[in-house]
Parts: structure tokens; sequence; C-alpha cells
């Protein structure tokens, strides 16, 4: 964390891979503004300098029950070592408890050494095939209660990680 003018600064990244509709780039964007975070794409991602951040965020939205690839391929090139992560999605269907689909990026950062301060998922638009059919479900999401839990979410993290905007 750096100083600046008596107060510390945590260095926050969010990793965000958000390919069909924006809805998970929307999120990040609620999050970032919380946090100070810059925004990134997983290739622009450079593992150094997100193992050296203070707070790292890994979202996307999610495919067969999955985060996407490139979202779990930039973890998987982290180098071992100390940090804090976050991991968060977006999706048309509901996260079920039994089989969350943020827990396998969960496990890899926790492998890597990544104390993971939790998981963030909402409802999206969604077109995956089957509910192309119909125009796609959950047309309205996120919306502004989605955005808030979002940022809740965010200050929680930004409060725990000693952090301020």
């Amino acid at each position: 964390m750096e100083a600046r003018e008596g107060t510390v600064r945590m260095k926050a990244v969010i990793v965000c891979a958000s390919v069909s509709h924006g809805n998970t780039r929307r999120v990040a964007d609620a999050m970032a503004q919380v946090l100070g975070a810059e925004v990134i794409a997983p290739e622009e991602a450079d593992p150094g300098e997100l193992a050296g951040a203070d707070l790292v965020g890994f979202g996307s939205g999610v495919f067969y029950s999955r985060l996407h690839p490139r979202l779990t391929d930039v973890a998987r090139t982290l180098p071992p070592g100390r940090g804090r992560a976050f991991v968060f999605a977006t999706s048309g269907l509901p996260e079920l408890p039994f089989a969350p689909f943020t827990r396998p990026l969960v496990r890899l950062l926790e492998g890597k050494g990544f104390e993971v301060d939790g998981s963030f998922s909402c409802r999206a638009f969604d077109t995956w095939t089957p509910f192309k059919l119909v125009g796609g479900i959950n047309k309205q999401r996120p919306n502004g209660e989605d955005f808030a839990a979002a940022r809740a979410f965010a200050e929680r993290l930004r409060d725990r990680n000693g952090g301020v905007s």
C-alpha cells in the first residue's frame, strides 16, 4: 500500500472477462469505483504485477457452469506467493450452494497462496442457446439492486483490507 497525504491507499486490480453483453464489465466497474481499482482484460494482465497488488479481483460471466477459461488461464500463470483476492461472476442462472461456479477459481487462487476474501455473483441477461429462443432471460439484469450489492461487497473488501478510495 502506498502512502498519500497521510492516508493509506491499497493497490487493487480487477481482471475481468466480459464477452457476451457487457454485464460482467459493468459489475466490475461498480466495484472498481469503490476500490479505486483498474479494470483490465485477461490479456492485459501481468502476473508479476497482479502478485504485487494488495487486492486482485477475478470475474467473468458463466459459460457451461464455469468461469471463462481466459480468466482461469491468468490465475494459473500467477507466481506462488502472498496476496488477497476475490472472485465474482454474472450468470443467467443462480449459483448453486452445493456446486458454486466460483469454487474452482477460489481453490486455484488459494493454491497459489492468495487469501480469498470472498466471492460475489448476480444474475444477468443471458442468451445462451435454449434461452435465445425466448429472447433471453434476466433482460433487466444486472439492475440497480445488483450494482448496489456489488458496491457493498467491494466496500467490505476495502474496509477489510484497510484501503481508502
